[in-house]
């Protein structure tokens, strides 16, 4: 009888967001490999998009207490959430989808093992609980670094709740059989929180080579409206326009470029969007455009259309968080242009692979100048040198069926 795997993650398909991803390829490894294969997650809220809804679509069940759907002959089964704005609503269908989940998730038969990633903190606490009950393992993946990542950004200052949390840590690290990280920075950073280091394994993300890889210009058919037709160096942002990422020197450099022969395009959603169409306004920044989120199958055209990504990591976050564009910008070849302070994930990761330009000083000003004059001064050979180098690297170490070999071995030293 094949061994039983429970996936436990806030966001799966049809949800089109980057964990959503990484954990549909890890759940279709887990079944290729021969295990029984099951899921439990939310209803698609993060980045709803209706034609993957369309192909995945969701029955209602028990009259709406939660949904099920089909994702490649796995049993994916959501409790109901919604991104509400008020933050009271927001709390209630969190604790929902806690109890919800945890009553699905005792009504799963012989569960072998369970594997969760973070955020949220709390859902590796009910796993080690429904583990216990139901005689299995548990691995905890940690995305980001909880409850750090609360205190960092200034919106976590109660001593009584960070106690909490931290206690809480403590427990989910030290009662799951393994915990896995994605960098080497995350692993020293949370080393001396275990009282057994054994259990913690360092295991990267990754990227689906098959379709994210080089594609040639001259084959690209993107909407010339947006995407213009033009010989400008094309520097570009294509994500969540959030808090994690820092627009303020984006907003200096394309103030200092704005007579230059260099375009700028950022893609996506997120809470900071408004303000950054605001800057634009303002300051009368032309060559600085702010389009909506495209579909996941227009990036690898986006990022060939590009000449360079850029990542601006905000002070407040780069510590605890990795962009998982990354890997995405590297499998399509295309070179960097990162700041995040020196010793965080992203630079650790970047600096010996000669496919980024790393600025490490907080200073938008001075890096505002630094970066125009590369770029005035940028030879697109240079840039498709770089490119290739991030490019090898990924076919190496970092691609989907290398990384999910890996999670493949740690859960069969775990339920033999």
């Amino acid at each position: 009888m094949s061994k039983k795997i429970l996936i436990h993650s806030l966001v799966f398909s049809p949800d089109g967001v980057s964990t959503a991803y990484l954990y549909n390829d890890i759940a279709l490894k887990f079944k290729e490999s021969g295990y029984d294969v099951a899921v439990l997650t939310t209803t698609p809220h993060y980045n709803v998009v209706d034609s993957e809804l369309n192909k995945q679509p969701l029955k209602r069940r028990a009259l709406g207490l939660y949904y099920e759907s089909n994702f490649n002959g796995i049993k994916v089964k959501h409790v109901y959430q919604k991104k509400f704005k008020s933050t009271f609503l927001r709390l209630l269908g969190f604790i929902y989808w806690h109890i919800i989940s945890f009553v699905l998730a005792l009504s799963e038969k012989k569960v072998d093992l369970i594997l969760s990633p973070s955020p949220p903190l709390t859902i590796g606490f009910i796993n080690v609980i429904i583990a216990k009950l139901k005689g299995a393992k548990v691995i905890y993946n940690v995305q980001e670094i909880y409850p750090d990542l609360l205190i960092e950004e200034g919106g976590l200052k109660s001593g009584a709740v960070i106690s909490f949390l931290k206690g809480m840590e403590s427990f989910v690290y030290n009662r799951s059989n393994a915990v896995t990280t994605i960098d080497k920075i995350f692993y020293e950073t949370i080393a001396p929180r275990f009282k057994d280091k054994s259990k913690l394994h360092v295991i990267p993300n990754f990227v689906d080579t098959d379709i994210y890889k080089p594609i040639e210009k001259s084959t690209l058919e993107l909407n010339n409206e947006l995407f213009p037709n033009t010989d400008s160096i094309k520097v570009m942002y294509a994500g969540n326009i959030g808090i994690a990422q820092d627009w303020e020197p984006l907003i200096a450099l394309a103030d200092e470029l704005r007579n230059d022969h260099v375009e700028f395009f950022v893609i996506g959603e997120g809470a900071e969007k408004d303000r950054l169409i605001d800057e634009k306004r303002k300051r009368n920044l032309e060559k600085l455009h702010i389009l909506p989120y495209q579909p996941r199958e227009l990036m690898p055209a986006l990022l060939a259309y590009s000449d360079i990504q850029f990542i601006f990591m905000s002070p407040d976050t780069e510590k605890h968080g990795f962009p998982s564009k990354v890997y995405t910008i590297m499998a399509c070849a295309k070179p960097l242009l990162v700041i995040s302070g020196d010793n965080t994930p992203i630079i650790n990761f970047l600096k010996d692979k000669d496919c980024a330009y790393l600025f490490t000083e907080r200073n938008s000003k001075t890096n505002s100048v630094r970066m125009a004059d590369l770029l005035r001064n940028s030879s697109l050979s240079e840039f498709e040198r770089m490119g290739k180098n991030g490019y090898m690297n990924i076919e190496n170490f970092y691609s989907k069926e290398k990384v999910t070999d890996e999670y493949v071995k740690l859960v069969e030293g775990l339920v033999k």
